[in-house]
């Protein structure tokens, strides 16, 4: 079976690790030293989840926006 998920990729400021999620998909979570660690974690997490039968996802990701406040 393949599925294919949209991860949500952000990097904390202070431990710069890359930290990951995949929008709608409970506990599909993860961090990593690198980008291509976290997908390594994010991989075997969801592979985990799905062992549970295909995810019902809650939300779908759409996009990104910017917006500008004015202070």
């Amino acid at each position: 079976m393949q599925a294919t998920f949209t991860a949500v990729i952000e990097q904390c400021t202070a431990t710069n690790l890359y930290i990951g999620y995949v929008p709608g998909f409970a506990g599909a979570h993860s961090q990593g030293a690198s980008v291509q660690e976290l997908i390594e974690n994010l991989r075997e997490v969801c592979s985990m989840l799905l062992e549970d039968g295909l995810p019902v996802q809650e939300s779908a990701f759409v996009t990104t926006e910017q917006f500008v406040l004015e202070a």
